[in-house]
C-alpha cells in the first residue's frame, strides 16, 4: 500500500485529506503538522510521497520542498494551494515541487494527481545501462485519440531523459508531468475539443461505470475521429526537445497569460500550462495555437 505524509497546520483539512485517499485510492496517510515536523517524520519513515500546503507556522511549505530536494533528492512532493498563495506556490513549483492542487478543487484532483505522479515515479528503468551508452534518440509517433496511449511514451521519454543523464530522478518525474499534461491538453483541448468542465464530468461518469460520455462520443464520430497527434522527440545528454502538433482549431495564443502570472494557478486550463512552463526551460506555441514545443536542458553540475 502506497504511503503519503499530508503536511497541514489545519487539521479539518488533513482530515479532508484523509477521507478522500483512504476512501477513493487506499492510500495509507501520515500527518505532520508544519515542515519541521515534517523533516523529522521524514528521517524515521520515507513515505512515496509528499503533500502539503504552502502557509504553515514555524516551517512553511516552500522552505519544506527547498530541503526535501536537498536531503531526498527522489520524493516527490505535491502542493496544496490556497486563495492567497499563488506566487509562494509558483516559487516552490520551481524549487523542486513535482505537481500542485488547488485546495479548491481537491476532492476532484488530488486522488487523480497522485496516482498520476505516482506512476511516474515508479516507471520502469530496466535500460537504464544500454541508455548511458547512447548519445543521440529521435523518434515520432502519430498517436490516435486514446488516452492508453501517453503512459507508455511519457515511460519511455523518462527513461531515456534519465539513463542519458540529462536530469535526476526528481527533474525526470517533472519532466514526465510536463510532456503528460501537453499530452492531454493536446487529445482533449486540442482533437476533441472539449472544456474543463467536460472532461471533469466524463471522468465522473466513467468512475460510476457509465458509457457513453462525452469523451467517448467524440472520439468515434468526425471529424474528431479522424485527428491525431504527433509527436516529435529529440533528445541528446544536453538536451530534450518535445515537439506535440495536434490537429484541432487552436486557440489565441495572445490570451495567454505571462509566465509567472500567479493568476493563471486557478485559471481554466492553466495548471497544465504552469506545470509545463515551469518544468521545462522554454516552452512556446505556433501561432494557431495547436502545435508546442518544448525544452529541457542539463542543468550544469553542482546547480540545485
Amino acid at each position: 500500500m502506497p504511503t503519503v505524509l499530508v503536511v497541514d497546520d489545519s487539521a479539518v483539512d488533513r482530515r479532508l485529506v484523509q477521507g478522500l485517499l483512504e476512501k477513493q485510492s487506499g492510500w495509507e496517510v501520515d500527518f505532520a503538522e508544519n515542515g519541521k515536523q515534517a523533516l523529522s517524520q521524514l528521517q524515521a519513515k520515507k513515505p512515496d510521497i509528499v503533500v502539503t500546503d504552502l502557509q504553515m507556522p514555524e516551517m512553511d511549505g516552500l522552505d519544506l520542498v527547498r530541503a526535501v530536494r536537498i536531503h531526498f533528492t527522489d520524493l516527490p512532493v505535491i502542493l496544496m494551494t490556497g486563495k492567497g498563495s499563488e506566487s509562494l506556490a509558483i516559487e516552490a513549483l520551481e524549487q523542486g515541487a513535482a505537481s500542485y492542487v488547488p485546495k479548491s478543487q481537491l476532492s476532484e484532483m488530488l486522488p487523480d494527481v497522485l496516482e498520476e505522479v505516482m506512476s511516474l515515479v515508479r516507471a520502469d528503468r530496466s535500460y537504464e545501462k544500454l541508455i548511458e551508452c547512447m548519445a543521440r534518440n529521435e523518434f515520432t509517433f502519430h498517436l490516435t485519440n486514446d488516452q492508453a496511449l501517453i503512459d507508455p511514451l511519457v515511460d519511455l521519454v523518462q527513461q531515456m531523459v534519465f539513463g542519458m543523464r540529462l536530469c535526476d530522478s526528481i527533474e525526470r518525474v517533472r519532466v514526465g508531468v510536463a510532456l503528460e499534461q501537453a499530452l492531454l491538453n493536446a487529445l482533449y483541448r486540442g482533437n476533441l475539443e472539449l472544456a474543463a468542465e467536460d472532461i471533469q464530468r466524463s471522468r465522473e461518469l466513467l468512475l460510476q461505470g457509465q458509457n457513453g460520455n462525452l469523451v467517448s462520443k467524440r472520439r468515434a464520430e468526425s471529424p474528431y475521429s479522424e485527428r491525431r497527434i504527433h509527436v516529435e522527440v529529440r533528445i541528446t545528454p544536453e538536451e530534450a526537445r518535445f515537439v506535440i502538433h495536434d490537429e484541432g482549431p487552436g486557440f489565441d495564443v495572445a490570451s495567454l497569460p505571462e509566465p509567472g502570472d500567479p493568476g493563471t494557478l486557478e485559471q481554466e486550463g492553466g495548471r497544465g500550462l504552469v506545470l509545463m512552463r515551469t518544468f521545462m526551460d522554454e516552452v512556446s506555441y505556433n501561432e494557431q495555437g495547436n502545435q508546442v514545443t518544448m525544452v529541457k536542458r542539463r542543468k550544469p553540475q553542482g546547480d540545485a
